[in-house]
């Protein structure tokens, strides 16, 4: 593990080591404020839209093409927001030449499953009401917004609504059971999650549903017919096993899927810009994009 590793996961144990603690609307609070100076490219362009029935944004750049990402931020379903993740997904649409719409999902406790995946479909149908083919959309999302990103191609096949290109997820929670052999291997080494903290927000999430429903934890979902899926994972996560074993099952499936773990990294440490690996990381995205949706 390098120097600056190191220095990132001292931050990382101290300074978030209780952000699970009071009341989500505390949690919220704190989060909010944690970014609000981060400062975007100055050829960024972003643009609040009310049209798709979720409250949503347009992040693009002058270079961008007609490719959109429909991004999906993560915080355990309870958390998180496109001024959260703006940042990351500013520097996605530098990386890949695309336009991102990040969306702002109803969140748990107070709207438990299903309702963010009926806001993520409703943002996919106006995406394709606003003439874009599914074959130039990539679904993506970091943590819960992985998991469910992964969810919404069983929603949509369910419905009979064209799936997108292929979908990336960084760190994506893809197992509430939380049975994967991590969450217990990696306990000491993850300095942001455990079981114990993830538990309180499985409940928060899936209401009166269970947890191994496909559409709530997709790694227990039919993976035959998906499109092209890249995953990123960092291999002190509690949840590498959730990558691991769905990256397992769908190539059983038949499906175009890659994954890449990352030694001595954390979970979604791509929200580090500074990162030699984060780097890297944009990098593999952009290959993986221009492959999926032929951006030229």
């Amino acid at each position: 593990m390098g120097t600056l590793t190191k220095i990132i996961m001292y931050f990382l144990r101290s300074q978030l080591s209780g952000w699970s603690e009071g009341t989500i609307t505390e949690q919220r609070t704190r989060q909010e404020k944690s970014v609000r100076f981060f400062r975007l490219p100055k050829q960024i362009r972003s643009q609040k839209i009310t049209d798709f029935g979720v409250p949503a944004e347009w992040i693009d750049s002058p270079d961008s093409g007609a490719e959109v990402i429909l991004y999906l931020h993560g915080g355990a379903y309870a958390l998180g927001s496109i001024n959260s993740h703006r940042e990351l997904i500013a520097r996605l649409v530098l990386t890949t030449n695309c336009k991102a719409l990040a969306i702002n999902y109803r969140l748990a406790p107070e709207n438990p499953f299903p309702a963010a995946l009926e806001d993520v479909i409703m943002a996919y149908e106006g995406v394709l009401s606003g003439g874009v083919a599914p074959s130039q959309i990539c679904i993506a999302g970091d943590s819960a917004g992985g998991g469910l990103a992964i969810a919404t191609l069983f929603a949509l096949r369910e419905q009979g609504i064209p799936l997108p290109a292929g979908v990336f997820c960084f760190s994506p929670w893809l197992d509430l059971t939380l049975s994967g052999d991590s969450v217990r291997k990696n306990m000491n080494l993850d300095p942001i999650l455990s079981g114990p903290i993830l538990h309180k927000y499985v409940n928060y999430y899936i209401g009166n549903h269970i947890t191994n429903d496909p559409l709530i934890s997709p790694l227990f979902g039919d993976l035959r017919g998906l499109p092209p899926i890249h995953i990123q994972s960092g291999r002190n996560e509690i949840l590498l096993d959730d990558s691991v074993r769905f990256y397992e099952k769908a190539q059983q499936a038949g499906v175009d899927v890659t994954l890449k773990i990352w030694d001595d990294m954390f979970h979604v440490f791509q929200l580090f810009s500074f990162l030699p690996e984060t780097q890297e990381s944009m990098k593999q995205v952009s290959a993986f994009i221009n492959r999926v949706l032929l951006v030229e």
